[in-house]
């Protein structure tokens, strides 16, 4: 009986493979990639430092040496990337496809290790006339538009930097205009919270992240706003009984590009409730303490814009710049004593820290294209600027609304980057 249920099914498949009115191709793609890095202060970076966040704070000695002041070099091949894109499949007037994509990134510890195969992308598509709906992984609808910088942060934290499951629908309602909605979910990139940035805290809250945007496009322009709303639960028991804790984040974001000839500018902006499960520079902290055991919470807001001006073909030059503001939470922090609280109140970015109070980022890029073969320098300056954490009996404080605001002092990195990379 097993067999013939087998048999049966292999029959069906079969039968609507060759039914299908148009088959489709298999095309691969992809790229040998190597960086060259050389950065002047020790940072937070991931993919054997190659994916540039912020540079860590001072960390001065008795006789006035900044231990972070450390210049360091690397350079590797785990980027290069492998792809297959599913195109031209169609069955009664169905047009389906898909992607498969992977990189070397996994497997690497700081600058240790052996890169190993992960999943970057893995999604299928159907649609008919105006819509389509993709599912899968792939890119969160509010980092898919990026500038032209060729480093791996492609302008991270400056703007929302996730891949994620979801399932999204695109309706185009007229020439030039469609509508975006989505039900994401989270895995590599998470929620921060008291066990850490983990995906148990969507995972307990079950609720899938919301997506809603509008585009419109016309004559070299593209425009984009959307929406991103996250509801989550920070504890869902106290290790003795059940706790009803939640937080719901709203996220706006603007998105404009132009582009002519050989000549484009993109800009970017988002003001983030918290934001670090994209990869900003934000997070949420505990505002109150119920009857019932349950925590209420208070995210911070976070301004991240960037610009990226490009031009040329052969020789292409680019120009980017960014900035964040963290303004602190919306709320005050529980715990506090006068105007403090305890910075353990508060849940930040694991990317970065909570006494940062703003940022900067300038990133002149030169291209040479020969052929598939590209080679190219870029010179990044990533500008922190840090607050002092208050110390009480040997506790971090900060202020109560989130912000470190005593000694501001600005920390630069200076980061020289060069790129090998053979596209296939």
């Amino acid at each position: 009986m097993k067999r013939t249920v087998i048999s049966l099914l292999l029959l069906v498949l079969c039968g609507s493979a060759f039914a299908q009115d148009k088959v489709g191709t298999l095309k691969p793609y992809g790229f040998v990639r190597n960086y060259f890095a050389f950065d002047t202060r020790e940072s937070v970076a991931g993919t054997e430092d190659f994916f540039f966040y912020v540079p860590k704070d001072v960390n001065i000695t008795s006789d006035g040496t900044d231990l972070n002041e450390q210049p360091t070099f690397r350079f590797a091949a785990l980027t290069t990337r492998l792809g297959v894109d599913l195109v031209g499949f169609e069955y009664e007037g169905f047009k389906i496809g898909g992607k498969i994509e992977t990189d070397f990134y996994s497997g690497v510890s700081g600058v240790t290790g052996t890169a190993q195969l992960r999943l970057r992308q893995a999604f299928a598509t159907i649609g008919k006339n105006d819509w389509q709906v993709t599912a899968g992984q792939t890119w969160h609808p509010m980092a898919a538009d990026m500038p032209d910088v060729f480093s791996l942060n492609t302008g991270a934290p400056f703007g929302p930097f996730s891949r994620t499951p979801q399932v999204k629908l695109d309706w185009k309602v007229a020439d030039g205009i469609s509508f975006t909605g989505a039900a994401i979910w989270q895995m590599q990139y998470t929620s921060a919270g008291p066990a850490g940035a983990s995906a148990n805290y969507i995972k307990y809250g079950c609720i899938p992240e919301l997506y809603f945007g509008v585009s419109y496009s016309d004559k070299g322009f593209t425009g984009r706003i959307g929406v991103d709303m996250l509801s989550i639960k920070p504890r869902w028991n106290d290790g003795t009984k059940k706790v009803s804790d939640r937080i719901t984040t709203v996220s706006p974001f603007v998105y404009a590009q132009y582009k002519k000839n050989l000549f484009s500018v993109k800009v970017k902006s988002i003001f983030a409730q918290a934001g670090e499960h994209f990869n900003l520079n934000g997070g949420y902290g505990v505002s109150g303490v119920n009857a019932d055991g349950s925590y209420e919470y208070t995210p911070t807001r976070n301004s991240s814009t960037w610009v990226s001006l490009a031009y040329g073909k052969k020789t292409q030059w680019i120009l980017f710049g960014g900035y964040v503001r963290n303004f602190g939470t919306i709320e005050d922090l529980y715990g506090g004593d006068g105007d403090i609280a305890p910075a353990a109140s508060l849940f930040f970015s694991k990317n970065s820290f909570s006494n940062m109070n703003r940022m900067w980022r300038l990133t002149p890029t030169i291209i040479r294209n020969i052929g598939k073969f590209a080679l190219g320098i870029e010179y990044e300056v990533t500008s922190v600027q840090y607050g002092d954490y208050k110390n009480v009996n040997g506790v971090k404080y900060l202020g109560k609304n989130g912000l470190a605001e005593d000694n501001l002092h600005w920390v630069t990195n200076n980061r020289v980057q060069a790129l090998m990379k053979f596209t296939f």
